[in-house]
């Protein structure tokens, strides 16, 4: 019997590599190839293009090809757009997505980008929470054309110069550097304990305190660069665990402009905070001497970040915990936005978790998930082969899924970190991943590097790093 998915007939997809112990995988890489070798066949293609716009005016472009606007062709095309929307919403952020090419699904993502539809959760996040407005989907006779990013010079020789202020904050602890043209005169690790504390002025205390200490240690304060785990739009806190505590109404009032706040008692320095995934990248960027870098981070979830190959923070999202990497009908569900095969049950400590069953290993669920983790890793240094074949299956995950990250990323080195990767495991997923892609990818595996930080970056860290964010006003007095 065929087995199908979304009109594609599954047995159909040729691919090398199935997880062992999730052969039911269909990696969106091998599915959308699928797609576009059917578009390929067929005559009547047509160019269809996604443009996704914030409400300050930036905007991307997303090209492609698909099928003719035929009955017979609706719901596989459907099923191809709906998913790449959904992938761009949460890799490059935007609450305006255009659609030219394809009129007649329009009216469809409108219904399940909606209050009431299968992506309510997204269309209440990208909308009123992220970027403060409705997300709203509608179809364009024309696109204008993609934006032109100028060319700098590589990360490694990015500005350091003059006296600099570099912060992180991280739920246990923040973490502050002063740097005095690239020199890092001073470091220092506070402990506190931001989750649940509902008064905003802890955190803007707590900050400040951090800056002042650092401040000490230079003649001047130049610049000041900031890395947090969230979304932040133009250095705007908009989602954000640190602050989980604060009630909505004073985290609107006070938390979303609060570094603007501190930006004003620093006299107006440039005063810049991304989050904290594209800082790692920063970071791994910097140590590297390389542009075009793609982190992925497989802790609690999967975290990622970007610089681009001319040395920019874009500013998108890069939440691609909610990325869809599966798109069998049946794939593991997000438990928060319900939508399924999103990257953060591949990637993460509850892909362990979710694959901890069929590896045969028997460990209790009174555990935590990092407790869970952890047996498993104590488990993979004993040489038990079923931890192994957890890693395995994740590698294959990773492999595929990398290949389909290219389509929307144009990056030339991964970064791969996080408490999943630590120890023989992680070796694991990176060595299946890089067979992946030399099998099914050549082209990818010949001009891509994937490691995972070396000294030279922890020596950096993310502190030092988000010091060489801000871009200094042209007159730095001596």
């Amino acid at each position: 019997m065929e087995r199908r998915q979304a009109g594609i007939v599954v047995e159909a997809l040729q691919y090398k590599h199935q997880p062992v112990l999730d052969p039911a995988f269909v990696p969106a890489k091998i599915w959308n190839d699928h797609y576009r070798l059917k578009v390929a066949e067929c005559s009547g293609e047509r160019q269809v293009a996604v443009c996704l716009r914030r409400t300050d005016g930036e905007h991307w472009i997303y090209r492609t090809v698909m099928l003719p606007a035929e009955p017979r062709y609706e719901a596989l095309s459907f099923r191809y757009l709906e998913r790449i929307v959904k992938f761009l919403l949460w890799a490059w952020g935007g609450n305006q997505v255009s659609i030219h090419g394809a009129p007649e699904l329009v009216a469809k993502l409108q219904q399940v980008y909606s209050a009431a539809g299968e992506r309510a959760f997204d269309y209440e996040f990208m909308g009123q929470t992220c970027f403060l407005d409705t997300l709203r989907i509608e179809a364009a006779p024309q696109l204008e054309s993609s934006p032109k990013t100028d060319a700098v010079d590589p990360i490694s020789t990015r500005e350091l110069q003059g006296c600099r202020i570099g912060f992180d904050l991280g739920g246990s602890d923040r973490k502050c550097a002063a740097l005095i043209d690239g020199e890092v005169v001073f470091t220092e690790e506070i402990k506190w304990d931001p989750y649940f504390q509902s008064d905003p002025s802890y955190h803007l205390n707590g900050i400040q305190d951090s800056l002042k200490r650092a401040a000490k240690h230079l003649p001047r304060v130049d610049a000041i660069g900031g890395s947090a785990a969230g979304v932040y739009v133009n250095s705007e806190p908009r989602v954000a665990s640190l602050f989980r505590g604060v009630p909505g109404d004073a985290f609107q009032s006070t938390i979303r402009p609060m570094f603007r706040e501190l930006q004003k008692m620093w006299d107006d320095v440039p005063f810049v905070v991304h989050n904290d995934g594209d800082v790692t990248a920063l970071a791994g960027a910097m140590s590297l001497g390389q542009n075009g870098v793609l982190g992925i981070s497989m802790g609690t979830s999967e975290a990622a970040g970007y610089i681009n190959r001319s040395g920019i923070i874009t500013g998108w999202l890069n939440e691609l915990a909610f990325a869809p990497v599966d798109y069998r009908s049946d794939a593991p569900a997000d438990e928060w936005s319900g939508d399924r095969g999103c990257g953060v049950q591949y990637f993460s400590q509850q892909a362990v978790d979710r694959l901890i069953e069929p590896s045969g290993l028997n460990i209790s669920s009174e555990f935590s998930l990092p407790e869970r983790l952890e047996i498993v890793q104590e488990k993979m240094k004993q040489g038990d082969e079923r931890a192994a074949a957890i890693y395995q299956t994740i590698g294959v995950y990773f492999g595929y899924t990398i290949a389909h990250y290219c389509d929307f990323y144009d990056f030339q080195h991964l970064l791969f970190l996080g408490r999943v990767s630590s120890g023989q495991g992680g070796q694991i997923i990176q060595k299946q991943a890089e067979r992946v892609l030399a099998d099914e990818y050549p082209n990818f595996a010949d001009k891509l590097t994937i490691s995972m930080p070396d000294e030279k970056m922890k020596r950096h860290g993310q502190a030092v790093a988000a010091a060489s964010l801000p871009t200094l006003t042209p007159m730095i007095q001596s």
